[in-house]
């Protein structure tokens, strides 16, 4: 069990008069004094705190960690009341506190932890004589008679290790002839190589309609196996299935963390931090992530205005954001959600992005036409992308091949162009006048050699500002070189353009 970090401030000592988890590291303050310059994960109110109390529990308390006791006053203008709004506060009667301190700490960790299971890890049943086909990490299909019993028909090879309570999530297609349900088996084993206890969890289609959740309650080393059952006849096509810590409903990857499903069962995660509560708004979109999470979290954080991260799950480390028009849709109306709650527009804007992020950037900067577009390792053709998987990567990026399976439903040259024009058609489309876009890019780039000089040729008309920075090499070879630019030009755009109009130095550039 990992050691959550607890901060108390106020009159009385709850952990003295409160059963407190074992996994708390307690620090009690009764009026404030020196504390240690890291982050707390969770932080207690019994009182009102002051203007130095608040400053330091802004920068060392994260978003949806703070809990106030009923009797603290939220008096508009007060440090309280500007600490809990940027934190998201949390009022609990003492009955709740009671419950927070035995039962939810443990989910308050610090990280976060998921993946999926390899898909060319899955086996199917020998018992199965249906027709079977491999489609890379889009998945597997199968046809044909699984009987009318619930049997077996697929399972993964690996086991995974269970400490912690994780939570699982199918992602798969079927026809209605068939019923399915997905069994895990926890395995535990107390001294030797003998299971001590076994455990079945059988999850239905109802339950699959959510998450799902297994526990290893027995204080001893654990592991899952996992396998897919069915009956009936017709078309089954496993996807992917999902395992993760579980923080039991206090969020996904991180606490605050929220979960948009859409009917193909495809998951679009997203994180907001309200900071400042002052313009920018800054979007950031995740990168290539084989472990599932939240991408840029400090990074955005130390920027201190309202961030949204923004990731997604699907193939190997992503699909590039591109997806059915709900599935877009559905990415526009978390910026645009956000953009409403802080009364902001799209000047008030900043979308951002490394490598894969750069095209969700990019892709619905053309919806939203923000302030400006900030980009590092910019890919824009990914049908060239995939391409260049052949001759110039082999083997580097096979995720690119399967982005073009999945989009446009083949490999050869005619989808390698409608997978770059799905890009260039509704980027030509939009209105780009006042949007800045600032690039790093890397010069003998092996992913898409001409993103930048391609901004530039499809920008010459536009009544906008683009400039970059080139640096020698591969698109894996100067990572730090671009982030360092990153996110100095982040820091910069945000004081010209919007802390130095506040304070009246500065002078904004005209805007639609």
């Amino acid at each position: 069990m990992k050691t959550i970090r607890v901060l108390q401030l106020g009159t009385e000592d709850y952990s003295r008069t409160m059963q407190v988890s074992d996994c708390a590291e307690w620090y009690y303050e009764p009026y404030f004094s020196q504390l240690p310059e890291t982050d707390f994960d969770v932080a207690v109110l019994d009182r009102e705190v002051t203007a130095g109390e608040a400053d330091y529990l802004i920068r060392f308390l994260r978003a949806y960690c703070l809990f106030l006791t009923e009797r603290v006053p939220l008096k508009k203008g007060s440090p309280t009341q500007r600490l809990y709004v940027r934190k998201m506060g949390k009022k609990l009667s003492k009955k709740e506190l009671e419950k927070c301190l035995r039962d939810d700490l443990p989910d308050y960790f610090s990280g976060s932890y998921g993946e999926k299971f390899n898909p060319h890890h899955i086996s199917v049943a020998q018992s199965f004589q249906g027709r079977v086909a491999w489609r890379g990490f889009e998945g597997v299909d199968l046809d044909g008679d699984y009987g009318n019993d619930q049997k077996q028909i697929v399972f993964w090879r690996n086991n995974i290790p269970i400490e912690e309570p994780i939570e699982f999530w199918l992602e798969y297609a079927k026809d209605d002839t068939i019923e399915i349900s997905l069994e895990i088996i926890l395995l535990t084993f107390a001294y030797g190589t003998e299971p001590a206890s076994q455990r079945v969890c059988t999850f239905s289609e109802e339950d699959l309609k959510d998450i799902v959740y297994i526990e290893n309650t027995d204080g001893v080393r654990g592991h899952a196996f996992a396998s897919l059952r069915a009956r009936g006849k017709g078309r089954l096509t496993v996807t992917a299935l999902h395992d993760r810590r579980s923080r039991r409903g206090k969020g996904n990857f991180i606490p605050g963390g929220k979960r948009v499903v859409t009917p193909d069962r495809e998951e679009i995660f997203y994180y907001f931090d309200p900071g400042n509560l002052k313009p920018p708004l800054n979007v950031y979109f995740s990168g290539y992530k084989t472990q599932e999470g939240f991408e840029g979290y400090y990074m955005m954080r130390g920027m201190g205005h309202p961030y949204l991260l923004i990731t997604e799950t699907r193939l190997e480390g992503g699909g590039f954001y591109l997806g059915s028009e709900q599935f877009e849709r559905s990415i526009e109306q978390i910026i645009r959600s956000h953009m409403k709650k802080l009364k902001l527009g799209p000047s008030d804007v900043i979308l951002s992005g490394l490598s894969m992020g750069t095209f969700g950037a990019l892709y619905y900067g053309c919806r939203i036409r923000p302030n400006t577009i900030l980009l590092g390792k910019p890919l824009a053709s990914i049908g060239d992308v995939a391409q260049n998987e052949r001759i110039s990567r082999p083997g580097g990026f096979p995720t690119s091949l399967d982005v073009l399976h999945k989009v446009c439903g083949k490999l050869d040259g005619d989808a390698v162009m409608r997978l770059n024009d799905r890009f260039w058609n509704a980027f030509d489309r939009a209105d780009w006048s006042g949007t800045r876009f600032a690039v790093a890019y890397m010069i003998e780039d092996d992913y898409d050699q001409t993103a930048y000089g391609q901004l530039q040729s499809h920008l010459k008309d536009a009544d906008t500002e683009i400039y970059g920075k080139g640096l020698h090499g591969r698109h894996n070879d100067e990572t730090s070189g671009i982030v360092s630019w990153f996110v100095n030009q982040y820091r910069e755009i945000i004081q010209n353009e919007f802390d130095d109009m506040r304070s009246g130095t500065g002078r904004r550039r005209r805007r639609r």
